[in-house]
Parts: C-alpha cells; sequence; structure tokens
C-alpha cells in the first residue's frame, strides 16, 4: 500500500507533472527538426494520421473507466457473473472483430479505387464511431462505438501500403518509423486532450443564468469534431499514391481475399507468412495486456482516469524519440530482421518488468523499454513484408497482416481480461512476455530479405509471394 501511495503521490506532485510536459515538449522539438526531412507526399499522410491518433487516445485510455461507470461490479448473465476485466476485454475485442473483417476488403478496395478515397470514408466512419461513444449511456452503445469505430480501423494496412507505394524498399523501415512516430506522438498527446475533455465537460459552457454542460460526452464530441477536421484537410492535401493504371500480368488472376487468408495458415512457412505470424502474435500479445493496463495500474499503483494519460504521454514520447531519431540508425547498422529480434527482446523485458517494479523509477524503466521494443519491431517487419509480396496486391497483404493481428488482438483482450480477474492482476504481464519472446524464433533466416531490393513487377513476383522456392531465392541486388 505504500509504494502505490509513493507512485499516485508522485503523479501529483508538480515536479513529476513538469518534468512529463518539458519532455513532450522537448521531443515535439526534435520531431519539428526532423519533420523537414520527411518526403512531401508522405507529410500530408503523416499529418493525417496524428490528428486521427490523437483523437482515439481521447477515448481509449478512458474507456475502462467508462466501463466501470457503466457496469459497476460486473453483469451477470444467463448465470454467469463477468468482472469489469473481461467485459473490459469482450469491448475492446469488438474493435479488432470489425477491424480484422474489414481490412482485407479496404486492403482490395485500396488496390481498386486508390488509397486516398478509401481513407476518407474510413475517417467519416471514425467521426460517427465517437459521437456514439460520447453519447452511450449503456454497455451496449458503448460496444456499439467499437464496432463502427473498428470497421473504419481496417486501414492501418492500407496506410502502410500508401508508404510502401511512395518510397524505395531501403527506406521503408524508416518511411514506417516516422509514421508511427506520428501516431505515436498522437499516443502521447491525445491523453492529454482527453482529460481536458473530461474537465471540460465539467464546466458550464452557456453565459448567463443557463447551463450548458457536455459531462462525460465532452471526449467524444471533441474527438468527432477533430475527425471532420481532419477530413477537410485529407481532402485537401492528401493525394493518391496508388498507381491505378497498373494491370496484372495476361493470364494472372488476382488472389482473394479467402485465398490469402488461408495461404497463410497452409504455408506457413514462406517469408511472408511467417512475417504476418511475427507480427500477429507480438501485437497479440503486447495490445492484449495493454487492454487491462488502466486496471493493473489501478490496482496496483492507485493511478485513476486523471493521471493515467501521464503514463500514455510518457509510451509516446520515447516512441517519439526512438523511432525518429533511433529507428533508421539502428535499420543502417544492423538491418530489419536482426533490428526486429533486438526489438522483441526489449518488448518482452519491458512487459514482464512492470509487475515486478517496486517504485516508481523501476516502472518507469520498465515502461520505456516497451516503446523501443515496438519501434524496432512492427516497422521492420512490415517493411520487410512490403518487400515479399507484388505491389498490385500490396494492399491485400498489408490489410491481411493486420486481419492475422485482429484475431491475436480478439483473443488476448479476452484471455488477459479473464487472467487479470481470475489469475491476478500481475498475470497478464507474464503471459503476454512469454508469447513475445516464442515469436523470435519464427524470425530466423530472413535476414537474407533485409539486404534486398524489391523483386521486379513480372510473374516470377507473383509466383515468390505464392511460394515458388527457385522465385523465393530470387533477388535483384542493390547497385
Amino acid at each position: 500500500m505504500m509504494i502505490q501511495q509513493n507512485i499516485a503521490q508522485s503523479f501529483q506532485t508538480p515536479i513529476v507533472r513538469v518534468l512529463l510536459i518539458t519532455i513532450a515538449i522537448g521531443l515535439l522539438y526534435v520531431f519539428w527538426k526532423e519533420v523537414r526531412k520527411i518526403p512531401a507526399k508522405l507529410f500530408a499522410l503523416m499529418a493525417t494520421a496524428f490528428i486521427d491518433m490523437v483523437g482515439l487516445l481521447m477515448i481509449i485510455p478512458l474507456l475502462p473507466f467508462y466501463v466501470k461507470t457503466l457496469g459497476g461490479s460486473g453483469i451477470d448473465v444467463l448465470g454467469l457473473h463477468f468482472g469489469i476485466g473481461i467485459i473490459s476485454g469482450f469491448i475492446i475485442a469488438a474493435f479488432t472483430v470489425a477491424q480484422l473483417l474489414s481490412a482485407p476488403m479496404w486492403g482490395r478496395f485500396s488496390d481498386r479505387v486508390g488509397r486516398r478515397p478509401t481513407l476518407l470514408i474510413a475517417l467519416g466512419a471514425s467521426a460517427i464511431a465517437y459521437l456514439i461513444f460520447g453519447f452511450a449511456h449503456s454497455l451496449l452503445l458503448l460496444f456499439m462505438s467499437r464496432i463502427v469505430q473498428g470497421a473504419g480501423g481496417g486501414t492501418v494496412g492500407v496506410i502502410q501500403a500508401y508508404v510502401a507505394d511512395s518510397t524505395a524498399p531501403e527506406d521503408r523501415a524508416r518511411a514506417l518509423g516516422w509514421l508511427s512516430a506520428t501516431t505515436n506522438l498522437g499516443v502521447a498527446l491525445g491523453p492529454v486532450l482527453g482529460s481536458f475533455a473530461i474537465a471540460l465537460g465539467k464546466r458550464d459552457l452557456m453565459p448567463g443564468p443557463a447551463t450548458l454542460h457536455m459531462g462525460y460526452a465532452a471526449p467524444g464530441i471533441l474527438a468527432a469534431a477533430l475527425c471532420l477536421v481532419n477530413i477537410a484537410f485529407a481532402a485537401r492535401y492528401l493525394t493518391e499514391s496508388r498507381d491505378l493504371s497498373e494491370q496484372a500480368p495476361a493470364g494472372e488472376a488476382r488472389r482473394t481475399s479467402r485465398q490469402a487468408i488461408w495461404r497463410v495458415i497452409s504455408h506457413s512457412s514462406e517469408p511472408s507468412s511467417r512475417l504476418i505470424w511475427i507480427y500477429a502474435i507480438a501485437i497479440g500479445a503486447f495490445q492484449g495486456s495493454f487492454s487491462v493496463l488502466a486496471l493493473f495500474l489501478n490496482a496496483r499503483f492507485q493511478v485513476t482516469e486523471q493521471t493515467i494519460g501521464y503514463f500514455f504521454m510518457y509510451v509516446g514520447s520515447i516512441s517519439v524519440f526512438a523511432r525518429v531519431l533511433l529507428l533508421g540508425r539502428m535499420v543502417d547498422w544492423l538491418g530489419e530482421a536482426k533490428l526486429s529480434r533486438l526489438g522483441l527482446v526489449l518488448l518482452a523485458v519491458g512487459v514482464v518488468g512492470m509487475p515486478l517494479a517496486r517504485n516508481l523509477a523501476m516502472l518507469a524503466f520498465a515502461v520505456a523499454l516497451i516503446p523501443l521494443g515496438t519501434a524496432f519491431t512492427f516497422p521492420c517487419v512490415t517493411a520487410l513484408l512490403s518487400r515479399v509480396i507484388v505491389a498490385r496486391e500490396r494492399g491485400l497483404y498489408m490489410g491481411l497482416q493486420q486481419t492475422y493481428g485482429g484475431v491475436a488482438r480478439i483473443i488476448a483482450p479476452l484471455f488477459f481480461g479473464w487472467a487479470f480477474d481470475s489469475l491476478g492482476v500481475s498475470s497478464p504481464y507474464f503471459f503476454s512476455s512469454a508469447f513475445i519472446v516464442a515469436t523470435i524464433f519464427l524470425g530466423f533466416g530472413l535476414d537474407q530479405y533485409a539486404k534486398r531490393e524489391e523483386l521486379p513487377e513480372a510473374n516470377l513476383v507473383g509466383a515468390a509471394l505464392h511460394g515458388h522456392p527457385s522465385v523465393n531465392q530470387t533477388s535483384v541486388k542493390r547497385p
């Protein structure tokens, strides 16, 4: 209890708050210096992704507290009692169910009609989801808001395909790092705006004797307004990256989403399949354990909705630093394959370190390893995947990666929510670390693809993707 009180009190002290804000401002300055090196075509995409992530992270940290408010001590269904942990898992899983179902369709849609219109439609879905969240007065409406959000959120693969369309193969990990740095800057700032929205909701916005309070609807309303601004910005400045005139070679049929999904299972030893499995297992273990993060920090360290934003700001700030300043240099030094394995080790150590922390310094050190691990792992895995797939199916397979990641994110929150309720508040983090360590072994042997150019557009490329051994050993060396 003394440890909990010390950590809770530390976040209430002006020194800690000023320090965290100073770090955030410093990283904003670093980010601004680095942003001038970004190609102009990617800048609009990054700005769009940043604004979208700010809106999303205004909501995510507050979600468990809304579940707790609306669900009380839990609910009873058909004689079974569901605790807050597993209810949070179900609601978070609702997002990923909708996302996994929509991701291949969004990817195929973007391959046909372009990345830009696809992203604009998805942003519109997000605005609707935020409004449902803001005015939700039941767990059912909260659940519906996540379904709508997930349906629009299946475009992560489309965004990654946009980056791959716009950059050379050797620059993709760095460009994906820039993109994820932008989104993690949104992770750092979004929760702070969410906390501000909570405070704003308690204020009277109407001058004079009449009163107007947004109440708990404030975060959803502000996030929806931000999303509308984002739609206007993207419509004006986001250009199309996809060459829509590109056609498949004569006689080669386009692979359907169902065929591509089954290929990953039936040919799991292929490079593209192994990369998708690494991504899916690691992202599921990482995000699944974070589905109960607010409840874990509240139980162990008495963190509340007023202070949870500082944790996310801390993680997001380190992510910006790692992806903007470190990722490119580390890729040049180690290559994508080795760096992804190092990232998995750091991620596993950081996750298991949280329940072992006994004071604020130990917790801060463990938490700092997590954004370093994710920064080194996921951009490198995605960049490698973009090298072993044909460009005209890039949207499909980037979406497919998100589908398998979505399946993992469905199972993991439910499992970790059950573990939180039944096995102890620390158990999700021990399980998560073990799963992450297991994915390291899938990455061995992929180093050859970290040093190769994208294969030329021809029937040979489709054969490499579809598993012909002779072609999987073919590459075009860098000049």
